[in-house]
């Protein structure tokens, strides 16, 4: 998606939740295959690297916001790829995650990032409160409003719901290699997980993080504690390091092994009488 126009945001704009998207301005979301039969519901909270046309270029340059700090690189087209395969709804957020963060609450302050990996984000820095509060209103929750229609929907038509949260991280942090291809990360289910880390790891080429490179809680996660856990689903979500999924080749391939994994846990599960 593109970042936008190089416009620059007038600092003494104020402006409520009813115009900061304008003609222009791609929607908050995609929903693809919403229909899906398959049991997997794929969430990919920092697909996009969309800016507002309102708000420029947030103030960074274009090699900036085409680094991690704003997006999951390649995990927008794992997931398009991984729905198609196993006949899965998928939600995947527009926005770069600079203006809010979609699987952040709304409450705390990398919500709307004023330093992102040692990166300043000038246009994050002193905005008022009814323009954070049109961030949300016009990206955060109409996306997350959506999922739990989705959720709802399924529940109402008796159809089983995994949630499988999906990222991608960046091979090097603060100067220091990160070993893993991919991570499971998690917090009360341990049933998925579980499942997940031994068939990752039974793959012979994989070096596998558990709760890395990262571990989900309340405090730095929305979507599996509140789209999840509370409504008592089973879950997990999945970090691909990200130059492994940086070219066609790359996503498809993993799109693939992630299939094949998810449909062998799948078939265990119902074998077992769990979904």
């Amino acid at each position: 998606m593109s970042a936008g126009a190089p416009i620059e945001p007038d600092s003494g704009d104020l402006f409520g939740p009813g115009d900061l998207l304008g003609p222009g301005d791609p929607p908050p979301f995609a929903i693809v295959n919403p229909a899906g039969r398959g049991s997997a519901l794929l969430i990919a909270d920092h697909a996009g690297r969309a800016i507002p046309r309102r708000l420029g270029r947030l103030g960074l340059d274009e090699a900036a916001l085409n680094r991690h700090i704003a997006w999951d690189i390649g995990i927008e087209a794992t997931t398009r790829a991984l729905s198609a395969l196993l006949d899965a709804p998928a939600a995947i957020a527009g926005y770069s995650r600079l203006v809010i963060d979609c699987n952040r609450p709304p409450h705390v302050a990398s919500s709307i990032p004023l330093i992102s990996e040692a990166t300043t984000v000038p246009g994050n820095e002193g905005i008022a409160r009814e323009q954070a509060a049109a961030r949300r209103a016009q990206i955060f929750d109409p996306y997350h409003q959506r999922i739990d229609a989705i959720i709802d929907a399924r529940r109402h038509n008796n159809m089983p719901t995994i949630l499988v949260s999906l990222h991608s991280f960046t091979p090097v942090y603060a100067g220091i290699a990160r070993p893993w291809h991919i991570g499971t990360l998690y917090q009360r289910d341990k049933v998925l997980p579980t499942l997940l880390l031994g068939a990752l790891r039974a793959e012979p080429d994989l070096v596998v993080g558990d709760n890395e490179p990262y571990a989900v809680s309340d405090q730095t996660d929305y979507t599996i504690p509140v789209h999840a856990e509370a409504r008592g689903l089973m879950n997990s979500g999945i970090e691909i390091r990200q130059d492994l999924i940086s070219d066609q080749a790359g996503e498809r391939s993993w799109a693939d092994r992630l299939a094949r994994i998810l449909a062998e846990i799948e078939a265990t599960l119902r074998k077992q009488k769990v979904i």
